[in-house]
């Protein structure tokens, strides 16, 4: 019986769109102007008060109707700087800056109506918010109204609405923007498809350190997408995104020591990258190293583990690791055989329109293990991958007619 058994790597593909509307409450608390007059002498020592901390001057402020104050409270609420972190009082705050005009406060409001954070989630609302800072010029409740237009939340889907407040934003040089706005030049969301001009916005954002922009610039370069082909280009940008904890790019980083592809080869490297991404959860990484673990490169063989990283990644969703955690199942290598979970696996991965897990189903029908056998699922499994191109499906199919 021949199974498929796909050893081979995954990763080195564009980072999506950042998933998340931008949070921006980095501008650091707004200095108030102190309008107290010197202070005195201080009493003796077991009589001197607490000294006055930056929340109780924030607090003083606010409540004498200062938004900029009313907008640092909100922030410390919502970060627990100073005080506990609490959502509920971090939204009371940004909302009174907010109905002030103050458009840092009616971004973040928008952010924690999107999020349901100290309120309902409810995107008509953040949309209306984003919708107010951003009249005012302020480039991150742009960058955000730009991905709800993405994505379709609480207004109607709209790339090329997208693209007019990504490129506001990017104009004034928000990396986010100009990230997310080459990502819609690569893909020709919005706008003609344009791989120049999405290597001029990712590296506008690159070069502003973000990381996301800079994987994605390793990426044109290693295909030659916008830019000519250096993959040499491509491991110093996927190293400045990998290094800030990047995981995407900590997996494309170690897919290029593993190949050798503008750096020495270097299995042991590429293991290295890929533990860092896999430690974050990122089930590219996770797979490649179980692969890794299975195949000895880079570590020494050990099937055991390579199951562990695969069932992490498997857990995710990955199609791959499911494959070829059910192909362990069915081979009892790295942990009991057991064919009925073999099947499982096999089966979580061919509902997701992989072939290769697909005619493994058909093999596992056809010859009863692990299910009652069944020829007419083992039929259909294999049409399913041969659809596809599949040639082990294709010739088991023609094997099977001169059967009847």
């Amino acid at each position: 019986m021949s199974v498929n058994h796909p050893f081979f790597y995954k990763g080195l593909y564009i980072t999506l769109i950042s998933a998340l509307c931008f949070y921006f409450p980095t501008q650091g608390l707004a200095e108030p102007v102190s309008t107290l007059p010197d202070l005195a002498e201080p009493p003796p020592l077991w009589h001197t008060p607490s000294p006055e901390t930056e929340f109780d001057k924030q607090l003083k402020a606010a409540a004498q109707g200062d938004a900029a104050a009313q907008y640092n409270l909100g922030v410390m609420y919502d970060n627990g700087e100073g005080v506990a972190e609490d959502d509920i009082k971090a939204v009371a705050w940004y909302q009174k800056a907010a109905d002030q005009g103050d458009a840092k406060a009616q971004n973040n409001l928008g952010v924690m109506y999107d999020n349901g954070e100290g309120v309902a989630e409810d995107d008509i609302k953040a949309v209306a918010w984003f919708q107010k800072a951003a009249d005012q010029g302020y480039a991150g409740a742009q960058t955000n109204l730009g991905w709800m237009y993405v994505k379709g939340k609480g207004v109607t889907k709209d790339a090329v609405k997208a693209v007019a407040w990504y490129q506001k934003a990017a104009a004034q040089g928000d990396a986010d923007a100009q990230l997310n706005l080459g990502w819609m030049y690569e893909k020709g969301k919005g706008v003609t498809k344009d791989a120049v001009k999405a290597v001029e916005w990712y590296q506008k954002a690159a070069d502003q350190g973000n990381a996301k922009a800079q994987s994605n610039l390793g990426w044109m370069y290693q295909y030659g997408k916008g830019v000519t082909k250096d993959t040499v280009k491509a491991v110093a940008w996927y190293q400045k995104a990998a290094d800030q904890g990047d995981a995407g790019a900590q997996t494309n980083l170690g897919l290029m020591y593993q190949y050798g592809e503008g750096v020495t080869k270097d299995a042991v490297k590429a293991v290295e990258w890929y533990q860092k991404a896999a430690a974050q959860g990122y089930a590219n990484a996770q797979f490649n190293l179980g692969l890794m673990y299975a195949e000895g490169k880079g570590v020494t063989k050990d099937t055991v583990k390579a199951v562990a990283w695969y069932q992490k990644a498997a857990a995710q969703g990955d199609a791959d690791a499911q494959l070829n955690l059910g192909w362990m199942y069915e081979k009892g290598k790295g942990v009991t055989k057991d064919t009925v979970k073999a099947v499982a696996w096999y089966q979580k991965a061919a509902e997701q329109g992989y072939a290769n897990a697909q005619f493994n189903l058909g093999l596992m029908y056809a010859e009863g293990k692990g299910v009652t056998k069944d020829t007419v699922k083992a039929v259909e499994w294999y049409q399913k991958a041969a659809a596809q191109g599949d040639k082990d499906a294709l010739q088991r199919l023609k094997v099977l007619k001169k059967r009847k």
